[in-house]
């Protein structure tokens, strides 16, 4: 009489992976701040997306006859700036500008620098040599003073401005990955695929990013809060968006300006709400470092 083994469901497969994830997701509740930093994110988010909604404003037209309103006055909670627009609408439309900005550009920052440093760690010799001095060359200068070169040469638009900070904000998560690769290139997983004639390019998609996966997920979150500062630093410096549009960093100028007409109130609602997103996001970043720390250690 023959008996057949029992086949593997794909259940007790899905188990381990479905285990780490509820294990990185307890891990990552364990850390308040963390949590914090998601609540402030989320109702940020909600403001400034789903705020205009309920609350419509023109944002187009300037209204005279309303300028410097103070805070409570004919139906403005937050007052009217210098050319008549609501200061609470103009909030909501400032940091639609600022989130789309930061997390694109810190999205294509960590992109660009991911395979950058993968490429320059696992092949080494000459080529690492050659794309870590560009690296090197290119942090030698001042970021804020690239990102005002670029941004006076070409018109400040939001997808430019997320083409000027991506292209420069890359090269730290570029030695980071590189770090990464160095040691992840003399595993012996990836010598085994290397002698059984893998490529180079399988072993950069297949095994050097994945395996970095942690690293980049961290620094991710940190590049999206430097990418809405570098905004708001050159709307600061007048070169963000030209009106209608707007974002915090030009709000804060504005109200900067008019705090020394007495127009105080017009400068804490942005420079409050460019520091809480800043936090949020570094308080996610550290909660995401506890959760890949612990899968490390469990490796």
């Amino acid at each position: 009489m023959t008996t057949t083994a029992p086949r593997s469901s794909g259940h007790e497969e899905e188990a381990p992976v479905r285990g780490m994830w509820r294990q990185g997701l307890e891990v990552f509740c364990e850390n308040r701040l963390a949590l914090v930093g998601v609540g402030i994110f989320a109702l940020l988010a909600a403001f400034s997306f789903l705020g205009p909604v309920f609350y419509q404003t023109d944002q187009v037209h300037t209204d005279l006859t309303k300028v410097f309103l103070t805070p409570g006055t004919d139906g403005h909670p937050l007052g009217a700036d210098g050319v008549g627009y609501d200061q609470l609408g103009r909030l909501m439309l400032g940091g639609q500008t600022s989130i789309v900005v930061g997390l694109a550009a810190g999205l294509l920052a960590t992109v660009v620098g991911t395979v950058w440093g993968a490429i320059a760690g696992f092949a080494g010799s000459w080529v690492d040599a050659v794309m870590m001095r560009v690296v090197d060359a290119m942090m030698s200068i001042p970021a804020l003073f690239l990102f005002m070169l670029m941004a006076s040469i070409v018109t400040p638009t939001v997808p430019m401005l997320i083409v000027i900070i991506g292209a420069f904000a890359w090269l730290g998560p570029a030695r980071l990955v590189r770090g990464e690769a160095l040691t992840l290139r003399t595993r012996e997983y990836v010598i085994a695929m290397r002698g059984m004639g893998g490529t180079g390019g399988r072993a950069v998609r297949r095994h050097i990013i994945p395996n970095a996966i942690g690293t980049v997920i961290v620094n991710a979150t940190f590049q999206v809060a430097d990418a809405i500062l570098y905004v708001a630093y050159l709307s600061f410096l007048g070169l963000g968006v030209p009106p209608p549009a707007a974002n915090w960093g030009g709000m804060l100028s504005d109200g900067l300006s008019d705090t020394f007409s007495g127009h105080w109130w017009l400068l804490y609602p942005p420079g409050i709400a460019i520091i809480l997103i800043v936090l949020a996001f570094n308080f996610i970043g550290d909660g995401l470092r506890d959760v890949f720390e612990v899968r490390l250690r469990r490796r």
